[in-house]
């Protein structure tokens, strides 16, 4: 995970509002990006409601770096690397449990859950042997932000707080949703794998601009009014937030029209129960406000994607391929509405849903076209011309505005250079 002498001149390949076409399907970038952003920033890893108990664990991963996530035997939660130090075997090859200590299957090497060494088979011929010095390997920084889970392998950088940033508020909006303040992940997680560079899928999460075109089928199949959302008239805006962190900001839509539960499609008389449980909680006028706005649509650099019913984790294991770990979102004291969000995950992004089929199928028809060299460039200008501030100083745009993307690639050039 050291630094590796710049292939590229970044510099060349990445102008304010075009980037070559090579930084999708370079084998060597993609080596680049894994040590320069994968394994040196912040990256969300996972959800402390993965792991409730006292010596739970699940099976994560640091880009393609497979990372076991641990409420350990002391109660801290640990991000410990998923490899025997003896001889390389991968030591948990379960996606889930609770158990004390792994068992390395290949020699029987035995680790406490918290990292340490504690046994070797057939010990006598260790003798002299420090175990001290064959603990297992960890992500040396671990942030948490409202039971979200980062890592970073850098000793030292920023801290989970600056790097968030504004990002931050659309954390607190998502949990804004719950009577609780807190989300419980406990619906599983779907995989899907598509033969395409991850910044494809990074790029399309804020896209406001083809919805109306790639996902027109589902919006005539619902007969509802959600493609106006990604209309020339809509009132929705793109939003930079530094670092990466980029929004399509759907709030000045849900206010206009000022029903609760738009967002999702329903009305509050349909989730009498969850109406209730709002109004206990935040009181009439703040849980109606919080429902009239709903959940975020957010894409925190590089991987987490909380796309208001689900949230999405980006996994690169290749650079012509990408694994989208996706579960439905269930907001804590929220029965009634975490029954609906599972169906509408499951028509949406489970197998025979549409939503998830139609964008993939445009990420690999996208990076089959990066590998045609002409043109070389991708185009990034779509509302320059009206792009401006918001109250917090970030830049914002139309609703189809390509303000997201221009910023994902001024801060990939930054880390990529610096």
């Amino acid at each position: 995970m050291n630094d590796m002498s710049p292939v590229r001149d970044y510099r060349r390949l990445i102008e304010p509002t075009r980037v070559h076409s090579a930084l999708y399907y370079d084998p060597q970038v993609f080596q680049e990006e894994l040590s320069r952003i994968w394994y040196r920033g912040w990256v969300y890893v996972g959800h402390v409601s993965e792991v409730p108990n006292r010596n739970d664990y699940v099976t994560k991963s640091i880009g393609p770096t497979p990372v076991l996530m641990v409420h350990d035997r002391r109660g801290d939660i640990s991000l410990l690397l998923n490899k025997c130090p003896h001889r390389g075997n991968q030591l948990c090859a379960y996606s889930q449990g609770n158990r004390t200590s792994f068992t390395c299957p290949y020699h029987s090497w035995t680790f406490a859950n918290s990292g340490e060494l504690i046994g070797y088979a057939y010990a006598d011929g260790y003798q002299g042997a420090d175990k001290s010095q064959f603990a297992l390997g960890r992500v040396p920084r671990i942030g948490i932000y409202r039971g979200f889970v980062f890592g970073s392998f850098a000793e030292d950088g920023p801290s989970l707080d600056d790097y968030l940033g504004g990002a931050k508020a659309s954390i607190d909006q998502l949990l804004d949703n719950s009577p609780e303040g807190e989300l419980e992940l406990t619906a599983g997680f779907l995989q899907h794998r598509t033969k395409a560079n991850w910044k494809f899928m990074l790029e399309n999460e804020t896209d406001g601009y083809h919805p109306a075109f790639v996902h027109g089928s589902i919006f005539q199949v619902a007969e509802s009014g959600i493609g106006n959302l990604y209309s020339p008239a809509s009132t929705a805006l793109t939003r930079d937030f530094g670092n990466g962190h980029t929004e399509f900001d759907l709030r000045p839509e849900w206010r206009r029209s000022a029903k609760p539960l738009q967002w999702f499609g329903t009305d509050a008389e349909r989730l009498p129960g969850y109406a209730a449980a709002m109004t206990a909680a935040y009181g009439a006028e703040r849980a109606r406000q919080i429902m009239i706005d709903g959940s975020p649509h957010t894409m925190i650099f590089p991987n987490l994607f909380i796309a208001e019913i689900q949230l999405f984790v980006l996994q690169p294991v290749a650079v012509d391929e990408t694994i989208q770990h996706v579960t439905a979102l269930q907001f804590k004291g929220a029965p009634e509405l975490n029954r609906r969000l599972r169906q509408q995950t499951m028509g949406s992004v489970g197998p025979a849903g549409f939503l998830l089929a139609d964008d993939t199928e445009m990420y690999e028809r996208n990076h089959r076209g990066a590998l045609i060299r002409d043109p070389e460039w991708v185009t990034l200008i779509r509302g320059l011309h009206r792009e401006g501030r918001d109250a917090d100083g970030f830049r914002i745009g139309h609703a189809t505005d390509e303000v997201p993307q221009r910023g994902i690639w001024r801060h990939y050039l930054d880390l990529m250079t610096s």
